[in-house]
């Protein structure tokens, strides 16, 4: 039966590459793929990453080749974005411990979880798309994490690109806090591609200097003693492949990415790059 993947995407843009590069090799497979945003809004390529003439401050140089760019093009302009699944009607989200009638309402919070743990059972992986829009509404969305948990105690693929990698970090099951990654090897956006000033967002006006967090720092941090971050700074490509995660550094990383995920699908790839 052909495999069944469910991909993120923020509603503050996406980089076209970290898109088209995973889910060409999904394609490529004859997978079936399904879209998701946080509230069920059309998700949109950052101008940037459609721009072969657009210079990447950190590298000096531009990120995106012509082909990138047409392809990026051809996929925003495409349907394929025009109904994503609406996580904040799908997902529950945690009572305040201050609401009238918290214990069954967190009760009932645990139902819907196990309700979400049978609807997941089609999908074989989870793939979270990078690109600064992941820091506005993905990083810190409770019901994201909760998709997160659901396809861990699933035992099922979660993979994640750039800034979509803090997702991962900040996923955690509330019994201990500790991040899902502890004592795993990945890989995400590292500290000399993060921009000094620029850093932009769609549906906003807000355009920030640095991003609002490193986040090599807190995935060096999230990762723990037992396991580890690898920026691999000055290699042309950085993907990590610690089962059940896949995660990739930036834009030139994201059709492995993709290659990877399905070598975990197709041949039980459990590790790579480290």
């Amino acid at each position: 039966m052909s495999k069944k993947i469910l991909v993120l995407v923020s509603e503050h843009g996406y980089w076209a590459e970290e898109m088209i590069g995973p889910v060409s090799q999904f394609d490529a497979r004859g997978y079936e793929v399904t879209f998701a945003t946080p509230t069920g809004k059309r998700a949109h390529a950052l101008p940037p990453s459609l721009d072969p003439d657009y210079i990447d401050p950190p590298l000096g140089r531009s990120v995106t080749s012509a082909e990138n760019a047409r392809l990026g093009r051809e996929f925003d302009a495409s349907g394929r974005l025009d109904a994503p699944l609406d996580l904040s009607s799908w997902l529950p989200e945690r009572p305040y411990t201050s609401d009238a009638g918290y214990l069954p309402a967190l009760e009932q919070y645990h139902r819907d979880l196990e309700q979400i743990d049978a609807e997941i059972a089609d999908y074989d992986a989870l793939l979270i798309v990078g690109g600064s829009g992941p820091i506005v509404d993905l990083a810190n969305n409770e019901r994201v994490h909760g998709l997160i948990l659901s396809f861990l105690r699933a035992d099922k693929v979660v993979a994640a690109e750039c800034y979509g990698v803090a997702c991962l970090a900040f996923a955690r099951d509330w019994s201990d806090r500790r991040s899902i990654i502890w004592g795993k090897h990945v890989t995400g956006h590292c500290k000399e591609y993060d921009y000094k000033d620029g850093t932009g967002f769609l549906g906003t006006d807000f355009v920030m200097g640095p991003p609002p967090y490193p986040l090599e720092y807190i995935l060096r941090d999230a990762t723990g003693p037992d396991g580890a971050y690898h920026g691999n700074f000055g290699k042309p490509v950085s993907v990590i492949v610690d089962y059940p995660f896949v995660t990739g550094r930036s834009t030139p990383d994201s059709y492995r990415t993709g290659e990877k995920v399905v070598a975990v699908l197709e041949d039980g790839l459990i590790r790579y790059g480290w």
